[in-house]
Formats: structure tokens, sequence, C-alpha cells
């Protein structure tokens, strides 16, 4: 029985606060905090219909270590959920650090003005957890995240070495929108327009955005384009998996996102850096966010379904020789919002952030410092996954992949 604060009312905030309420005998006081007081207490009013739960809401901006500070003195969790936007990771862990509360995120550290994502910032924070006795758990996503701990179980189960690692994440479904972003505007096009970065022999090869392009046949979903991307757990596996000789990631786009993104960036609105209009300086991308629609808005338009998972080779633990498997999970949209009213794509970050906490509430996981996923059981945490609505299984393929 844990009290718990969770920071950020987005699509994953609202997935994993309606999680947390279907798990009270985990999670017995929750409590929300976003920027914007009224999303919490919109999905705080959806998870008292949905499951009878009181969620007790807040304002804050988590920018600001001293008032995040005083709100965690006020509420006294166990474990501070950071599911607020990358920007803030860091205030987020000083804030822990300062009322001496552990720590949890989904995706990685990224300075505002500049679109790069990696771990280093976060790692630096290793001997001040360590000394002050607490835990912080990063990644706890699906991608990052639930990609990792497959890799892991991979390695624990099937596989003495990993060669080859390819995560692959495919979105089949549909909004009935011209152009939408399943989850924040900013950070996706961010992500998308930034150089793609694999790892190979050693060393990460950095190539154009979206210049590598492959057709997969997805299981539930059909033959789709994807194209390769750089992905922070490609950071985290290359340290963890020494073994490694090439990580790549891929995720999958329409045409029509696109041929929008390419004219989006074409005329400057995917810019990051400021512009004076009317006197006023604005960033491009962040206009560009307040017009497009609202991730978590697609709940209720959005058909089909999400499939994610690794496809690893190496050698096999039984001494068969080298063999290839593939783990994934695939994710129904319709059901998703049914359940929490929100998308998949929600979905399957909310939960295993749910899980992730879980896991650090309950004791299965545990330990002093600044940890990623690939550091801990995987089993644990995936039998948890299954069970709270994203199944997962694993196939033995018939040989590696032939690109």
């Amino acid at each position: 029985m844990s009290k718990v604060l969770v920071i950020g009312a987005g699509g994953v905030g609202s997935v994993a606060v309606h999680k947390m309420a279907m798990n009270p005998d985990i999670f017995s006081d929750i409590h929300l905090a976003s920027r914007t007081v009224s999303k919490c207490e919109a999905i705080a009013e959806s998870v008292k219909d949905r499951t009878g739960v009181t969620i007790n809401t807040y304002a804050i901006d988590a920018d600001d270590v001293a008032a995040t500070s005083d709100l965690i003195r006020q509420i006294g969790p166990e474990l501070v959920v950071n599911l607020a936007l990358p920007y803030q990771d860091l205030a987020i862990m000083d804030a822990c650090l300062a009322t001496g509360v552990n720590y949890m995120d989904t995706a990685n550290y990224e300075p505002k003005d500049v679109a790069k994502f990696e771990y280093h910032w976060q790692w630096a924070y290793q001997d001040k957890f360590k000394e002050a006795g607490l835990t912080a758990l990063l990644g706890s996503g699906f991608d990052p995240g639930v990609t990792s701990v497959f890799a892991m179980w991979l390695k624990k189960h099937k596989l003495k070495t990993i060669r080859t690692l390819d995560i692959l994440d495919c979105n089949g479904g549909d909004h009935g929108q011209a152009f939408a972003t399943n989850f924040n505007p900013e950070i996706n096009i961010r992500e998308v327009t930034a150089p793609a970065r694999h790892w190979e022999n050693g060393e990460f090869v950095e190539t154009p955005a979206m210049a590598n392009k492959q057709a997969f046949d997805f299981e539930a979903v059909g033959p789709k384009n994807m194209y390769m991307m750089y992905h922070e757990e490609l950071e985290s596996l290359a340290k963890f998996l020494p073994e490694m000789e090439r990580g790549r990631f891929w995720m999958t786009f329409g045409d029509e996102y696109i041929k929008h993104l390419t004219v989006l960036q074409n005329v400057g609105m995917t810019r990051i850096d400021p512009v004076l209009y009317n006197g006023v300086e604005i960033v491009p991308l962040q206009f560009l966010k307040a017009v497009l629609p609202e991730p978590s808005s697609l709940g209720s338009t959005t058909k089909g379904k999400t499939n994610i998972g690794d496809i690893a080779t190496g050698e096999a633990l039984d001494g068969s020789g080298e063999k290839t498997f593939y783990i994934k999970n695939i994710c129904d949209h319709e059901d998703a919002f049914e359940e929490t009213g929100n998308q998949a794509v929600s979905y399957t970050t909310g939960v295993p952030a749910m899980v992730g906490a879980a896991m650090l509430l309950t004791g299965k996981w545990k330990g002093e410092g600044v940890f990623n996923m690939e550091q801990f059981d995987p089993d644990p945490f995936l039998e948890m996954l299954g069970e709270q609505g994203l199944p997962w299984h694993v196939e033995e393929l018939a040989e590696p992949l032939p690109f």
C-alpha cells in the first residue's frame, strides 16, 4: 500500500493513473499534478467514474524545483512518477533529491533548445541518488522501456549473446485526421526530424533523418513502411549488451504523415529556435503544437492496432547455434480507449509506467542510484505487463532480418 505522485496529465499520465487506480493493493493513494490543473481534474473524474477511486489533483510548474519540492513535501509520496515533458526530467530529479523521494520517468532528458536526447545528463546523477539512498528508474515506457526489457528477457531465456537487435515500432491506427501526432507533437516532431543514429561495431553511425526505409509485414496490421531513427534505448542497450554488434530502431509512418511533415519542415514550422512575430518571440514548433489536434483527443476516433517488438539474433542458450527470435506486443486502439479513454499509443506507454512504478513500490526492483530497465530482472515486469493489458509473445524466426 503506497502513496504516489504522478506529474503530467497528458494521455500517458491518464493511462498510468487509471491503471494505478485499478491496482489499489499497490497504489493506495494517488496524487496527480500538472501545469494545467483542469487536465488533472478531467482525468480524476474519469478515474472516479470508471473505478470509484478518488484522485487528488494539483497545479504545478515542474520547471520550478522549489515549488515541486514543496508539493512533494506536502503530499509525502514514496515515489514520484514523472510523465511530464522530457525537458523537465532534471528539475524533477532535483526535487526528489531535495525531498528524499524515489524517482521514475518514461523518457530521457532533452534540452529545450537542442533536439538531442541522451542519458548522460541523468546518468550523472548516479552518485547523488546512491548517496541519498534513493532509486531513480529511467525510461519505463514501451520504447524506451518494454523494448529494453524484451531484449533482456531474450538474453536471460533464449540467447547467450545478442549479436544484432532491431526494435520495430508500428502504429497501424487510423485517427481520421489529415495530420496529427499520437503523442506530444513537439516531442514527436523533434524526434522524427533529428538525424538517425544506429549502433554498429562499437560506435554510433549517423545518417540523415528518414533516409533509410524498409517495408515490413506486421502481424495484425499488415505491410508498412518503416524508417530508421535514433531512439534513446539504443544508448542504454549498447551499454548493457556489450556484445551487441548492431542495434537499430525503426518506426512506421504513413505516406500522408511524411508528406505533411516534409512541407512543414520546408516552410520552417518545425524549427525550435525563436522567431520574431509581431514584436513577440515565438518558437514555430511550439506554435504548431498549439494548432494541431491534442493527442488525448484522438482516442475516440482511432481504430486499428499497434505492434511493437524486438528481433534479436545471437548464439542460442541451448548451444544449438545462432538463432533469431521476435518478441512483441500487439495492442488494439479501441480496446485501450474502452478501458481508459485513451488510444493505444498512450496506453502502451502508460501501462509500463504503472508497472515500473509497481516494481519499485513492491520491492521487486530495488537499488540505490540511477538505473535503466536493462539492469533489473525482466521476469516480474513482463509477467505483470501481460496481466495488465499488454500481453506479449515470442517466436523463433527462420533467419535474421534480410536488411
